[in-house]
Formats: structure tokens, C-alpha cells, sequence
């Protein structure tokens, strides 16, 4: 639950920025009729909401397992992430772009340009400081794993969305205010709408990869390597145990995972004496590695394991 904790301050700083930079983004677009200011506006108003909708997910994950979800609702997060990246894309992306055309087909010279330069120098300072707070959480959590490494076998989406919208953002003010000035300077509007469509074309980037992160999640990713060997260990120390043969796994939620151990018990053993070695197992699962929320067992010789773990691996291979 700790970890649950920092993710919300993560999102908490970038929806308090969010909501006081897309009031202000608004009222200097109105103000000046700039198209880059204007998609900009939109941006900090959809970061916003995504936010919003990232608590939401927390939220409905964290309900304990019922009937109709006896796995409990982890998922419930991976799908707000991804319904997260499609309105980066849908509204974000796509609004950006729409306004960066029409103000190229029918430009308007910004005015009161400082205006403009004041507020994205003010968004720029905000964005960045929710930017750093999402930043300090990843880089607590990645270890030293590499940055692309991190993101692709991270189960928590909620810090990695909150960091990678908080650098679209950032590269977004920058575009825009290029936009801004080529247009003041240069005395061409339409650079102001290029902009726009400079700024569509990074959130749809963010948003693609955003889903594509999701969309893994959602299928269902294994636990980590060191994750199953601790597993295959402890059941590999039980006295009943001749030997762990393997294990299957899902994640259910950043920390639920469900486990599938194929295991050689001793050939002595009776039906009590299988079933003792299962409840130590899950006790001791249940102490050492709480995140194994569902734990289910298949005594299976060492050879039928093999020869089924081998048709996986050719089939993933296939595909």
C-alpha cells in the first residue's frame, strides 16, 4: 500500500499543476488568439482529467476479490491507463492537429505575444516541478534497470504515465513557443498553427506508447524473473517437495500476482500429507511474498512439466 501512497502524490502534484496551467493556458489563448496556446490550453485540460481518471483506477483496483471477480479487480487500473493513453491521442493529439490546420489554411497574427512568452515560462516552471516529483518515484522504483527497460517491465502504470505526459508536456511548451516566436518574428501566423501540429505529433507519440505499455498489461504480463525464482526456492525447501518443476504467473495489479507452481512431490506422500504441503506453502508464500495473492498447485512429474513448458516455447516462437 506504500507504494499506492507515493503513486497518488505523484498524480496529486500533476493534477494540481495541470488544472491551474489549462485555466491559465485558456485565458492567455483567448486573449492573444494563439493556436499553439490554444492546443496547449487543451493539453493541460486533458493531462488533467487523466489524472483524474489514474485516482479513479487506484481506486476501483483496490476493492477486495467478490464473486463475479474472484481474482480481485487489479485490472481495473491497466484499464483506466489505457482508456488514459486514448484520450491523450483522441483528444490531445487529435484536437492539436485540428487546430494547427485550420489556423494554417486561415491564419490570425497573435497578439499581445508576451502574454504568451509570461504563461508558458509560468507552465514551463509548474509542469516541470510535477515533472521532478514523477521523475524522484521512477527512479526509486526502475533500481538500475535502464529507462526504456524500467517502463517495459514496470506493473505500475500509474508513475510511468504521469512521467512520460509530464515530458510531453514539457516538449509541447517548448514547440509552442517556438511556434509563438517563429510566427511574431518571421511575421508568418501559419508557423503558430505548424506548432499545433508540432505538439499533435508528440502527444501522439506518448500516446501510442502509452497504449502499447497498456495494452500489455491488460493481455496479461508474467511476474519477474526474480520474482518466480524466490517462488520455484521456497517450494523447492518444503521436505515434501522432490522437486519445482516450474511456475506460471500473471499480474493481476501493480502488486497481485496469481502463481501456478507445477510441482514433483515425493512418491511416499498421501492425499493429507500433499495437501499439508500446500497450506505451508501458501502460509509461507502469504509471509514472505505478499504480492502472491492467489497461489494454485499441480503435481505434475518433472517430465510431463518439460515437455509442455517446450510446446509454449515453440508456440510463442510461432507467433
Amino acid at each position: 500500500m506504500a507504494g499506492h501512497s507515493r503513486s497518488r502524490r505523484v498524480i496529486y502534484a500533476a493534477l494540481a499543476g495541470n488544472l491551474a496551467i489549462a485555466v491559465t493556458k485558456f485565458a492567455a489563448a483567448a486573449f492573444t488568439g494563439s493556436s499553439a496556446m490554444l492546443s496547449e490550453g487543451v493539453h493541460s485540460l486533458v493531462d488533467t482529467g487523466n489524472g483524474t481518471l489514474l485516482l479513479y483506477g487506484m481506486h476501483r483496483a483496490a476493492r477486495p476479490p467478490d464473486q463475479t471477480h474472484p481474482l480481485g479487480h487489479g485490472r481495473e487500473l491497466y484499464f483506466w491507463s489505457f482508456i488514459v493513453a486514448l484520450l491523450v491521442f483522441a483528444l490531445g493529439a487529435g484536437i492539436s492537429f485540428y487546430e494547427g490546420v485550420i489556423h494554417i489554411m486561415a491564419p490570425e497574427p497573435v497578439v499581445n505575444a508576451k502574454v504568451n512568452y509570461i504563461v508558458l515560462g509560468l507552465s514551463f516552471l509548474f509542469e516541470g516541478s510535477s515533472w521532478l516529483v514523477a521523475l524522484k518515484e521512477f527512479r526509486r522504483q526502475k533500481g538500475r534497470q535502464g529507462w526504456l527497460q524500467a517502463v517495459q517491465s514496470s506493473k505500475d502504470p500509474s508513475v510511468y504515465t504521469v512521467l512520460f505526459e509530464d515530458s510531453a508536456a514539457l516538449l509541447g511548451l517548448i514547440v509552442a513557443f517556438a511556434g509563438i516566436l517563429a510566427a511574431e518574428l518571421l511575421e508568418i501566423p501559419e508557423l503558430d498553427g505548424v506548432g499545433s501540429i508540432g505538439i499533435s505529433i508528440i502527444l501522439g507519440a506518448t500516446a501510442a506508447f502509452l497504449a502499447r505499455e497498456s495494452k500489455g498489461l491488460l493481455i496479461g504480463e508474467p511476474a519477474s524473473p526474480e520474482v518466480q525464482r524466490q517462488v520455484l526456492a521456497i517450494a523447492q525447501e518444503d521436505p515434501a517437495v522432490q522437486r519445482a518443476n516450474g511456475i506460471l504467473s500473471v499480474h493481476v495489479g501493480p502488486e497481485e500476482i496469481v502463481a501456478g507452481l507445477s510441482i514433483e512431490f515425493e512418491d511416499h506422500l498421501t492425499a493429507p500429507d500433499i495437501e499439508a504441503c500446500v497450506e505451508r506453502l501458501e502460509a509461507r508464500l502469504k509471509k514472505e511474498m505478499p504480492q502472491i495473492s492467489r497461489l494454485f498447485v499441480k503435481p505434475q512429474a518433472t517430465g510431463t512439466w518439460e515437455r509442455r513448458r517446450k510446446a509454449m516455447a515453440e508456440a510463442s516462437e510461432e507467433s
